[in-house]
């Protein structure tokens, strides 16, 4: 039976990067957040979206992602009803995609609100990721090309790491890329994961 691995993580933990490294020894990851952006693209979400939040924050019919962020990153209310429309939508289309990979032995969920949105749930093993705040300010500073105030309010908007790490099987401290990487072999190993040999 296939085991679903919910990997989490604040804003700048480097969730991507230990995703990328599960994906090097074959396990199937899907980020839930680039999949939501396609999800987002549909008309029927569209429609849901434009309703809830009005035409304003779209532009010739393209939603405009910046305004919607500015809108549900400062109104915990609003975000509420952005993730009523939108992970029902996500968790039909990874249902679909678990079905494509069922054949392995784990497949990875990497989603930043894996708590908030109660996908945590559908998961066997959970993984947090860490780093020290100034490093993830940083990185997302670096990434985002946004301001700091943004970057702290986002992070007030999601659970701590305590919050998340009680409610985790493993935890992966992301400051130091090897020590990641050795860490991700480490999970692997007590899981143990049997690599497809293609």
């Amino acid at each position: 039976m296939i085991k679903v691995i919910g990997l989490t993580g604040g804003i700048g933990s480097g969730k991507s990067t230990i995703a990328n490294f599960f994906k090097e020894f074959g396990v199937p990851v899907y980020i839930a957040d680039d999949e939501a952006k396609k999800v987002m693209q549909s008309k029927e979400i569209i429609e849901a979206i434009k309703t809830t939040f009005g035409p304003e924050i779209f532009e010739n019919d393209i939603l405009n992602r910046g305004k919607l962020a500015e809108i549900v990153f400062n109104d915990k209310d609003k975000l509420t009803q952005l993730n009523a429309i939108v992970h029902p939508a996500v968790k039909k289309d990874f249902d679909v995609w678990l079905a494509q990979n069922k054949d392995h032995q784990y497949v990875v969920y990497e989603a930043a609100i894996l708590f908030e949105s109660g996908r945590y749930k559908d998961c066997d093993i959970i993984i947090t990721v860490t780093a020290p705040e100034e490093v993830r300010i940083n990185r997302v500073l670096k990434r985002d090309n946004t301001t700091r105030e943004h970057v702290l309010s986002r992070m007030q908007m999601q659970w701590n790491d305590e919050k998340r790490i009680s409610r985790s099987n493993f935890v992966i401290n992301n400051t130091n890329l090897k020590n990641a990487k050795e860490e991700v072999v480490k999970i692997l190993k007590i899981l143990n994961f049997k690599q497809k040999q293609s």
